[in-house]
């Protein structure tokens, strides 16, 4: 039971929850903007929100809060692929993959973007990540890189030349890593998933290393 803010924790919650710490107040949308005010609750979206680390002693997890911005979804893509220690560069929007339309959230904690997946792709690949005493969903490395080509416009792999410019020139993909990737992942993914020719042009250049 939560008795005060602090147990709520990093865990994004609705405004029910955050009343629900003071049973004595009468008005609960006040303590809402009063909390948010003082900066001891952080706004996410329309009636959920966080609790300011300062106040939990928690650090907040981005991989958590996209799980529970949009839901059902998961972290993917150059997020994940960062996450892993596979490309160098930092990516400073926390991108997700979701069967629900595309959408955008810019809030204090940062930018997070969700692309639309089919249902049929949607479960292939997927791991929990835990990390830091919270468990969120993230796409494997190989779901990741499939969710990337088959959604970075312009991008068709047609020859294993193309594939491996994109990966090492483009990417700057751990190479030696890349090597290890379930091939499973991508033969699934290229049978119900966009830009298939794509995803089995990878799937051959991985099959020669």
């Amino acid at each position: 039971m939560i008795t005060k803010l602090a147990d709520i924790s990093n865990i994004p919650v609705t405004s029910a929850s955050i009343a629900s710490c003071y049973p004595e107040v009468k008005t609960k949308w006040k303590k809402i903007e009063q909390l948010e005010r003082e900066g001891d609750i952080i706004r996410l979206k329309r009636n959920m929100f966080v609790v300011s680390p300062e106040v939990s002693g928690v650090k907040l997890s981005t991989g958590l809060i996209a799980n529970h911005l949009l839901a059902p979804s998961y972290v993917s893509m150059s997020t994940a692929l960062r996450y892993y220690g596979l490309i160098p560069e930092a990516v400073y929007t926390t991108q997700s993959m979701t069967f629900k339309p595309a959408k955008t959230f810019d809030t204090h904690i940062g930018s997070f973007s969700y692309t639309h997946i089919k249902k049929e792709a949607y479960p292939i690949g997927l791991v929990q990540i835990k990390d830091d005493g919270v468990t969120f969903i993230m796409a494997s490395p190989e779901k990741a890189l499939c969710d990337l080509v088959a959604n970075t416009p312009g991008l068709t792999l047609r020859f294993q030349k193309e594939a491996r410019a994109f990966l090492e020139e483009d990417l700057r993909l751990d190479m030696e890593k890349w090597a290890a990737f379930d091939k499973d992942i991508f033969r699934a993914y290229a049978e119900v998933g966009k830009k298939s020719a794509s995803i089995l042009t990878l799937l051959k250049l991985l099959n020669n290393e």
